[in-house]
Parts: structure tokens; C-alpha cells; sequence
């Protein structure tokens, strides 16, 4: 079984600030906000949802392919998915633009600042999705807007079930946009702000929304999760990291996880307690993409 992940590829330029942005910025003076972080750690990592996802997945012996759009400097990144013997068949290559970047900073409290230029992104709706037989599976990340809403119709139409998984793509659409989505969806998950901001613009609760989908799933951070099925809520508790280092690409570890489970019919349950394992075991590396999953300590076979 394949799963097919829409999503971005992006350059992570990823900052460290040493203090705590609640120290320097002044709550009544955010009309004229002009601050500066001085950041004496800097690196790049490979990122964005589309590709963390699919090293998440495939590290656990998942089928990741990858939908997503890379700009004229993406080919370092192509050949890196190739290397870890993920299939680049829904990856295009455009010559005109950049690649996706983000530049993500990071407090010592683990608060995150970011700045998102999309790049090659905003064309990631021309590849389509069609109904194929060794695609049982999809994941709606956040991606380009178009994209976003064309390819949540093809996989209903193909009848591909997937994830609807807004992340911080979800500000873009309207409540009968986001309505859509999750009629459109199989599997709804979200962390704790954003389910709020669903909520408010669809105008349903979690638990009218886990009536209209197979399930629902809210992400609480350091706390678990919290799985609803058919109106009625249990709660998924935490994994303990072995140590708190970067809590970049954590929520991108956990879908992986989450898209795994789905692939072994497992409960709703028991795939988010495996993508509890998986941010823990993240958060303890720095960077999106350089953790390594030992299955045999995960419970897994093989």
C-alpha cells in the first residue's frame, strides 16, 4: 500500500535565540513592534511537511509518495528522497522559481517564530491526483491554497480515503471551505489552537466534527492527544523525550506515524500512541529529518 502526501518541500533555515521572546517583546507596544533577535546558531535543514512526513513514514518501512513542487535549486532534495528510496514520481521540478523556505526561530522555551515564502509551491496544483491501485491512502498537508482544495476533491473522487491536515495552512480558508474539507475527509487531525480556529469557522464542535469523519484527532504538545470517534473522546497520553532539543518537524514525525498505522488498519488509538513515540524520539534531534526510528524498540516487526 502507497500513501500519497501533498504537501510542501521546503529549505528549513533554522535559528536559535537564546533568551525568550516574551522578554523582548512588549505587549502594549505591538502597534509598533521593532525587535531583534540575535541568533549565534544557524543551520539548513531538508524540510517542509510533504518531505518530513515522507521521512517519517518510510523510516518506519511505509510507502511515502510525495505530491509537492521543488523551484530550480531543488535538486539537492530530489536526489536526498532518492537516497532514502523515496519515490519521486509526483515531485516536479520548476525553473523559475525558489523552492519553498522557511525560516524558523526558536526561543529557549521551544516558542517558534516563522516566515514561509512558497516558492514553487503555489504551483503544486497542477500535478493530479488519480485513482491508481497501490494508492489505498492520502494526507492533505499544508500546501498551496489550490492545491489544497483541487486535491481534497480528487482523492474523494478516486476514492482514495486521506487526512485532512490543515496545520498552518488553515487561516487561508473560510468555515464553508474548511465544512468541505471535512466532509470531503476521512480522518481530521489538528493540534489544539487550530482546532479552535476550526471550530470557530465551521461553526462545529470537535465533537460534532468527529460525527461527519471516521475520527478526529487533536494534538496537545507535551500532553498527548486526544482521539474522538463517533462524538466520544478518549485520550491518548505522552511520551517522555529523552531530551527536549528542537521541536521542529515533531507534528510532521507524528503524521508519519499516524499515516503508518492507518496503512496497517490499526485502531485510531494505537496509530496516535506510535506517533507519540515518534515526536518524542524527534524532539530529541535537531532538524526535521536527522533522527533515526529503531522498529524493533518501537514494537514493530522487521
Amino acid at each position: 500500500m502507497a500513501t500519497v502526501i501533498c504537501g510542501s518541500l521546503a529549505f528549513d533555515t533554522i535559528m536559535s535565540f537564546e533568551g525568550r521572546f516574551a522578554d523582548q517583546i512588549l505587549p502594549d507596544q505591538l502597534h509598533i513592534l521593532n525587535v531583534s533577535f540575535l541568533v549565534p546558531a544557524l543551520r539548513r535543514d531538508f524540510g517542509g511537511c510533504a518531505g518530513n512526513v515522507a521521512y517519517s513514514l518510510n523510516a518506519l518501512g511505509g510507502v511515502a509518495l510525495p505530491m509537492a513542487t521543488v523551484g530550480s535549486d531543488g535538486a539537492d532534495y530530489v536526489k536526498r528522497l532518492r537516497e532514502l528510496g523515496i519515490s519521486t514520481e509526483f515531485v516536479r521540478e520548476l525553473p523559475d522559481t525558489y523552492t519553498a523556505q522557511a525560516m524558523i526561530m526558536t526561543d529557549r522555551d521551544n516558542n517558534q517564530i516563522t516566515a514561509f515564502h512558497p516558492g514553487a509551491m503555489q504551483q503544486a496544483h497542477v500535478t493530479r491526483i488519480e485513482a491508481r491501485p497501490d494508492i489505498r491512502l492520502g494526507i492533505i498537508s499544508p500546501d498551496g491554497r489550490n492545491a489544497m482544495l483541487e486535491h481534497a476533491e480528487q482523492f474523494h473522487a478516486a476514492g482514495i480515503p486521506f487526512v485532512f491536515d490543515p496545520g498552518q495552512g488553515l487561516p487561508m480558508f473560510n468555515g464553508e471551505e474548511l465544512t468541505r474539507f471535512i466532509d470531503l475527509a476521512d480522518w481530521v487531525t489538528v493540534n489544539d489552537y487550530e482546532a479552535r480556529m476550526l471550530s470557530e469557522r465551521t461553526g462545529l464542535s470537535e465533537e460534532e466534527i468527529s460525527r461527519r469523519v471516521r475520527g478526529l484527532v487533536v494534538t496537545l504538545g507535551a500532553q498527548g492527544c486526544d482521539v474522538w470517534k463517533d462524538g466520544n473522546k478518549s485520550h491518548v497520553p505522552a511520551v517522555t523525550p529523552s531530551a527536549v532539543i528542537d521541536p521542529t518537524g515533531c507534528g510532521d514525525a507524528w503524521r508519519g506515524a499516524l499515516l503508518f498505522g492507518l496503512e496497517q488498519g490499526w485502531p485510531l488509538e494505537r496509530c496516535a500512541a506510535l506517533g507519540n513515540q515518534l515526536g518524542a524520539l524527534k524532539i530529541a534531534q535537531r532538524g526535521p529529518q536527522n533522527y533515526e526510528v529503531d522498529r524493533s524498540a518501537l514494537g514493530l516487526v522487521g
